[in-house]
């Protein structure tokens, strides 16, 4: 997911999307534990996605103010 992606969305649908790739990383790591990926490079996309998720609505709560 691009930043231009991120911005895109909608605060609602941005914290929704964060939720789900958290879990879907915590998941992701449980069965990577457990059997090894067949791409482990995914993790850290994912993890860098949920950076990019994060950093934007900060930056969303600091324009509030």
């Amino acid at each position: 997911m691009k930043m231009k992606e991120v911005k895109g969305l909608e605060t609602k649908d941005l914290v929704e999307k964060l939720e789900t790739s958290e879990a879907s990383l915590h998941q992701m790591m449980l069965n990577h534990k457990i059997t090894p990926l067949e791409n482990p490079s995914q993790i850290k996309v994912a993890r860098r996605d949920i950076a990019r998720m994060k950093t934007e609505l900060r930056q969303r709560e600091l324009n509030k103010k």
